[in-house]
């Protein structure tokens, strides 16, 4: 690969003026220096590419294409990157000055491993961090780990050999080009976990996290219970899609997959503060696959607790309950990284 820089950073970019200078910063304050910087211009109609064009830096190149969702341009950065490996992040979100090296390192010492991935901390829009983190597992994931919980989390998280994603790869046309396409852009949602999904079912890559958390995501407040619905139906096709690939999984795996979808959607929908959703939400969790409160009882026993105490309490007292146990939570989650990066 001489020549080349060894890591390709993807950043789809789509009406983000807010966020993008800072997450462009991010990338550029990493400690690992040798990447190549792809902004993928997803017809965006702010002011989200002029700032990007601020930057002077030679790594830096702007491709820019009509409007084809983020699945679509990350599509586009994938076909243009020149690097082995390839780092995507989201144009609200941030990474740690250390992510692209921790990854490297982590890659290159274990060759089995196709996508590297970290655990993530919240912020909020203002880019405060919550004090909570995602905390899942990190290593030994099978595939009913990933089609159920998802540990890698967010699209922001992953740092992937390209080979991967050459062994997924399938070819599609669009306005008479065929073209090549990893990510299936018919997904305008849940692109990602569709993507892992296929790794895993159809490579013999495997999924490890490493424990810090390197990325910051950021947590929209402006959420609507119809794009709660929308992810649901989305989860719902990534479902249709997998019976062709590997029915004997789907059939063993799809009731606990739907019921642990659900409960996340009702953690959402509690965040948002819908509680007539969230208790919806996890009443059909637990109609789904009730077996889920047996196999992790504690965040399940929690989802129910929330989401009927939001419902049922005082506006201010439910708050000062959330709020005291988010921080008892981000303390135990904060020390729970702290050891494991000592293992």
């Amino acid at each position: 690969m001489s020549g080349h820089a060894k890591v390709s950073v993807i950043v789809p970019v789509y009406q983000v003026e807010k966020y993008i200078h800072e997450t462009i910063s991010s990338i550029l304050q990493q400690t690992w220096q040798d990447f190549e910087l792809l902004i993928i211009d997803d017809e965006s109609r702010d002011r989200s590419i002029e700032i990007c064009r601020e930057f002077t830096d030679s790594r830096i190149k702007i491709i820019s294409q009509k409007n084809r969702g983020l699945a679509g341009a990350r599509n586009t950065g994938i076909r243009h990157a020149q690097g082995e490996y390839l780092a995507f992040l989201d144009s609200d979100d941030l990474w740690l000055p250390q992510k692209l090296e921790k990854h490297l390192h982590h890659l290159e010492n274990n060759p089995t491993i196709g996508i590297s991935f970290s655990r993530s901390a919240f912020i909020d829009e203002q880019g405060k961090p919550l004090g909570i983190y995602q905390m899942p597992k990190l290593k030994n994931i099978s595939a009913s780990d990933l089609f159920c919980r998802n540990p890698i989390g967010n699209g922001s998280a992953v740092v992937i050999r390209r080979e991967v994603l050459q062994e997924i790869k399938f070819a599609e046309t669009v306005d008479g080009v065929l073209e090549d396409w990893y990510f299936d852009e018919s997904f305008r949602q849940s692109e990602d976990i569709e993507c892992w999904l296929r790794i895993i079912l159809q490579t013999k890559w495997q999924i490890e996290g490493i424990p810090e958390a390197l990325t910051l995501y950021r947590v929209n407040s402006g959420g609507l219970s119809a794009n709660l619905l929308k992810q649901l139906e989305s989860w719902e096709r990534i479902i249709d899609k997998a019976k062709v690939y590997a029915p004997e999984f789907i059939a063993k795996w799809e009731n606990p997959a739907r019921a642990y979808q659900l409960r996340y959607l009702a953690r959402r929908a509690v965040r948002q503060r819908d509680s007539k959703v969230a208790v919806e939400l996890v009443n059909r969790a637990l109609m789904t696959h009730w077996q889920i409160l047996l196999a992790e009882p504690h965040r399940t026993i929690l989802t129910i607790l929330a989401a009927y105490l939001q419902h049922l309490l005082p506006k201010s007292f439910y708050s000062q309950i959330e709020a005291l146990s988010l921080q008892i939570t981000g303390a135990n989650q904060k020390r729970q990284i702290n050891q494991d990066q000592f293992v």
